[in-house]
């Protein structure tokens, strides 16, 4: 299901349930600013996702809404997952949907970040 980013944030959604510890996840790193874990249903041999504590449905309202701290923090936070992991001499992919044309699946803005093998092109021509 396709998420319409102009809706309001929703504090059901797995992602804001998994930051307040309700359902479990394998934490990658954690700071004050950004919880990464692995994806539960991997497309590469190395699938985490970075995800801002704070409450914003797409990178559209993060951006508008969130403060420098928030902002510097969370791009600080996918950064240093990079380099934890060693992902970046041979290279990874970072993938942000937002809304319903990119396929957004849940309301809570969340990085992407594969790597692991070669990712191939983009998008499929």
């Amino acid at each position: 299901m396709a998420i319409d980013a102009t809706l309001p944030y929703d504090d059901q959604n797995i992602f804001a349930r998994i930051l307040r510890g309700e359902i479990p996840n394998r934490t990658v790193f954690e700071d004050e600013f950004a919880l990464a874990f692995h994806d539960i249903n991997p497309q590469a041999p190395t699938h985490v996702l970075v995800i801002p504590k704070g409450a914003y449905v797409c990178w559209d309202d993060f951006s508008a809404k969130a403060s420098e701290a928030e902002i510097a923090g969370f791009v600080r936070a996918v950064g240093k997952v990079a380099r934890d992991l060693g992902l970046v001499a041979p290279g990874y992919r970072l993938l942000a949907n937002t809304g319903t044309d990119s396929h957004q699946e849940v309301p809570h803005l969340h990085v992407h970040l594969f790597a692991g093998q070669p990712l191939g092109p983009m998008l499929l021509r």
